[in-house]
């Protein structure tokens, strides 16, 4: 790499990042705040999960810093909404396109800072594009309604506006499809955005603020907010100047933020944790089910929030299940995500590490078989081998909580009303999987489970043309398919009298 390049990068970036990058001016440690890169008053640190080698360093803003970027996103607002919708969508477009063309680097990005396979990650930069292109196009289509007037010589109608400026908080387990879920909905309706990436994994969303950059987005109308997340998100939900905030997290932490907003009265849309069952029913051949129930449980390591953590089997065919299962589970390779044939990458921390671990000893100490599963083989601190632990109960941590980690829990059933009631046995809302053929069974389970999303037989549910999102404590709002404009903009009703004079 020529010195040449290398000025345009940050000097504090490590050579754990350059060796690996076509194109080094997509490694950014500065905020991007009204079309400039900012320094702010410290730095923090970030790491390889999988190496635990230091990559780099991004900025934290203070206070100050984001009030500016807020006010900044504000004086934006008012001549992005008046472009054309046309003129909103060939920008957006023109992102989308840099973003395949420079899909190799943010991949690699993504793997560096979060840890994830290089096929996923891959993958994730294609999702990712994905609701960016459906936005641009969907910008077209932000309809109102006319209604039928019970007003003499009235015309009533709805406009669909753009609400304003509008504050996205993303996770570290999809650091680049949670931002362009949210952000090409925003920016398509005609809102500025202030995009405030996990800690762990600011370079993918630097990257895309470079990217958004030279596709053209105006000075203000993309920022990219870095530091402390309870700092900046109390700012952010302070704001009056901030009319819209969407968060990606724990429930813990969006129901601080839910608390903080309603002194403004924010409209907020949360995606917060899951706890998805996984129904095997009787008639479901067990082979096919398992290798499903292994690829919906340990995608991203089970950072997941869509994860399979409880697994109901039929009694009668528990036991062949689970053998199916962990043979399954044997063929998945751990280790470091630029290593071929890797299929799960580390924990995203060694905190990660020692919730796994818990959650095990919670449930062994419960009553609850290991049946797979020797962490003695785990090939770093942050990994954990992939678990599978039989005869879990509601009594048991790994039935209760969203576990976040690639540990299996698979329990009996003996008939559907007990089945759905302990599948509903918890506070979250968010998937469901059912396996099988029985279409009355299927029926009766996508009618009594209280999921927002059920899939029947497809590990895969998600994409850009689907309501994404939870029901209970599993969030508020919908993100992708048309609904995902719902969270970003506000009807305008209007009364038009006088059209025809009497007489």
């Amino acid at each position: 790499m020529s010195l040449q390049l290398q000025s345009v990068v940050n000097s504090k970036v490590t050579d754990a990042i350059m060796p690996y990058l076509s194109d080094a001016r997509l490694v950014r440690e500065l905020a991007y705040i009204n079309g400039k890169w900012v320094h702010g008053s410290q730095d923090i640190t970030v790491f390889n999960p999988a190496t635990d080698d230091v990559i780099g360093h991004c900025t934290q803003l203070d206070p100050a810093q984001i009030e500016q970027a807020i006010a900044a996103a504000d004086a934006a607002f008012g001549p992005w909404r008046k472009l054309m919708a046309d003129e909103r969508a060939a920008i957006l477009m023109r992102w989308h396109d840099l973003i395949l063309e420079n899909k190799e680097d943010l991949a690699t990005l993504m793997v560096l800072e979060q840890g994830k396979s290089l096929n996923d990650a891959r993958g994730e930069i294609d999702y990712g594009a994905s609701f960016v292109r459906w936005f641009a196009e969907e910008a077209r289509r932000a309809y109102g309604d006319t209604i039928p007037s019970h007003i003499p010589n009235a015309q009533l109608a709805t406009l669909r506006e753009p609400i304003g400026v509008a504050a996205l908080i993303t996770p570290w387990n999809f650091p680049h499809a949670m931002i362009t879920r949210k952000a090409a909905a925003a920016l398509a309706i005609g809102c500025t955005v202030l995009i405030k990436p996990a800690s762990e994994t600011p370079f993918s969303a630097l990257a895309l603020a470079e990217l958004a950059e030279r596709a053209g987005f105006p000075a203000g109308v993309y920022n990219v907010v870095t530091g402390k997340g309870s700092e900046i998100g109390s700012v952010l939900c302070k704001s009056d100047k901030v009319r819209a905030l969407s968060f990606t997290g724990s429930t813990r932490v969006g129901k601080v933020l839910l608390e903080q907003a309603a002194s403004t009265v924010k409209k907020c849309s949360m995606e917060l944790g899951g706890n998805a069952p996984f129904i095997v029913l009787p008639d479901m051949d067990i082979t096919a089910a398992a290798k499903a129930a292994v690829a919906a449980k340990f995608q991203t390591a089970g950072q997941d929030c869509l994860a399979a953590n409880r697994i109901f089997v039929p009694y009668t065919q528990y036991e062949a299940f689970l053998q199916a299962f962990a043979e399954e589970m044997a063929q998945i390779k751990v280790g470091n995500g630029f290593d071929k044939d890797v299929t799960m990458g580390p924990l995203i921390f060694r905190q990660a590490v020692d919730k796994a671990q818990e959650l095990v000893d919670d449930a062994l100490a419960k009553g609850a078989r290991l049946i797979a599963g020797s962490q003695q083989q785990a090939p770093g601190t942050n990994f954990f081998m992939p678990t599978l632990l039989a005869d879990i109960t509601p009594q048991m941590k790994v039935f209760r909580e969203e576990n976040f980690c690639p540990v299996a829990g698979v329990l009996p059933y003996n008939d559907l009303p007990s089945l759905i009631a302990q599948a509903n046995d918890t506070e979250y809302g968010l998937a469901a999987y059912i396996y099988g053929h029985d279409i009355r069974a299927i029926w009766q389970l996508l009618h009594g489970l209280e999921f927002g999303m059920v899939s029947v037989n497809s590990v895969k549910m998600t994409g850009h043309g689907i309501p994404f999102g939870g029901v209970k404590q599993s969030g508020l709002g919908r993100e992708g398919s048309r609904h995902g404009f719902d969270e970003y903009s506000q009807l305008k009703y209007y009364c038009l009298g006088g059209l025809m004079r009497e007489g």
